[in-house]
């Protein structure tokens, strides 16, 4: 007798109230997953898409082909921006606790996800980052009273009171504008690394989004050009296993990795342990590498979680169990980094505390800075006659009427 067929919903293995339950993720030993010269063709690697690269493993050793082999200074520089980005995080959801900026979302959990490709890729690269990824602003020397400004959108605020906060960019430092557009990121990545090579140049572009943007239509776009012209471009999908509300499932990660998208398109695709400090920044390495000799795109999949909310307009507990963080598999990337520098006798407990009372000392005094700027409630503020700059290169005659009824108004 035939069987009717019957709609598949996908279910979060694990509701408020439930034990976690993470027996969905697929692990490797750490040290146990080849590592594939730059130049091998995508058919020859497919295992890299099912395997997970881990370099650290639970005795907090380093192992295997993946190894970096970074030294002591790479390694708490690496550290400090992962530990800077975390206490800049709460320090900014305690604001928005407090009524002094309307929005902000947190990086918790990801940090190595963000900090360990700015440290592997060149200055001269592209990055394209998506709204969790504060930590690239860190890791190439952002100052923080400068996204504090953006979040307060006062006079100092970088987008000029025309983004939501997080929205940030910076020209100078190569990093593209955030947008809340979802997965528009991957396609203009592929676009300026195309431009890149056809202009000759050494430059590569990086691009970041979340696991449920790779289900927009211009995560595949991005894909089909990157393969089609080799494009020199490395494609982050950041798999923390939940949408907003949305278990990771509703995006296709049921059924396979995410890493094996890339396969279909004849590109690379790698997952890798996203919470392994060490881990990520060989893949990127790898993967950059690649995109400079010609090899064209690889899709990383970071195996990571999200641990704090979504936004400070989400209430997790809604729709996972409240101490799920805590079961998650793959660790704390901060605590992990930390330990295997304290085995390898590169740091120690004392450092590390003296370092966060540092970092929380430093991120007070550049809250000081940026509140100088001006407050969403206090002076001094935005010059609202600026409202029709940087948006056109030609100003239309409709708007350049509106403009001078608003001197009109204001004179």
């Amino acid at each position: 007798m035939a069987r009717t067929p019957r709609l598949h919903i996908p279910q979060p293995p694990a509701r408020p109230g439930d034990e976690p339950d993470f027996s969905y993720v697929e692990l490797s030993d750490a040290g146990a997953v080849s590592r594939p010269e730059v130049t091998s063709r995508a058919r020859h690697m497919e295992n890299l898409a099912l395997e997970l690269v881990r370099v650290i493993d639970d005795q907090h050793k380093a192992l295997g082909p993946w190894h970096p082999q970074l030294d002591t200074h790479d390694l708490q520089v690496g550290l400090r921006h992962m530990l800077l980005t975390r206490v800049f995080d709460d320090r900014m959801m305690a604001m928005q606790r407090q009524g002094k900026i309307s929005f902000y979302i947190k990086s918790t959990g990801e940090e190595a996800v963000s900090i360990a490709p700015a440290m592997a890729l060149q200055p001269g690269d592209m990055l394209f980052p998506s709204y969790r990824t504060q930590g690239l602003q860190i890791a190439r020397g952002r100052n923080l009273a400068d996204l504090m400004c953006q979040c307060l959108s006062n006079t100092n605020d970088m987008c000029k009171g025309r983004q939501m906060p997080v929205m940030y960019h910076w020209a100078r430092g190569n990093i593209f504008s955030v947008s809340g557009n979802l997965t528009t990121q991957f396609p203009q990545a592929v676009g300026w690394a195309m431009a890149a090579a056809i202009k000759g140049e050494d430059d590569i572009a990086a691009a970041w989004i979340g696991e449920g943007s790779s289900a927009e239509a211009d995560f595949h776009h991005a894909l089909t050009f990157a393969a089609v012209y080799q494009a020199p471009v490395v494609l982050n999908v950041v798999n923390n296993q939940w949408a907003i509300s949305t278990f990771q499932g509703f995006a296709g990660g049921e059924r396979r990795p995410f890493a094996v998208r890339g396969l279909g398109h004849g590109i690379p695709g790698i997952r890798v342990d996203g919470n392994d400090f060490l881990a990520v920044y060989a893949v990127t390495q790898w993967a950059a590498e690649r995109a400079r000799q010609g090899g064209g795109p690889t899709l990383i999949e970071h195996v990571t979680y999200r641990a704090a909310a979504h936004s400070t307009s989400d209430d997790p507990s809604r729709y996972r169990p409240r101490d799920e963080a805590k079961a998650w598999p793959l660790g704390d990337p901060i605590e992990r980094l930390k330990e295997h520098m304290i085995v390898e006798g590169s740091w120690s407990e004392k450092q590390h505390e003296k370092l966060v009372v540092e970092l929380e000392e430093y991120c007070a005094e550049a809250w000081q800075e940026a509140l100088s700027y001006g407050t969403m409630t206090t002076g001094p503020q935005l010059d609202q006659h600026e409202l029709f700059d940087d948006v056109l290169k030609d100003i239309p005659a409709h708007l350049l009427a509106q403009r001078d009824e608003l001197r009109s108004l204001s004179d």
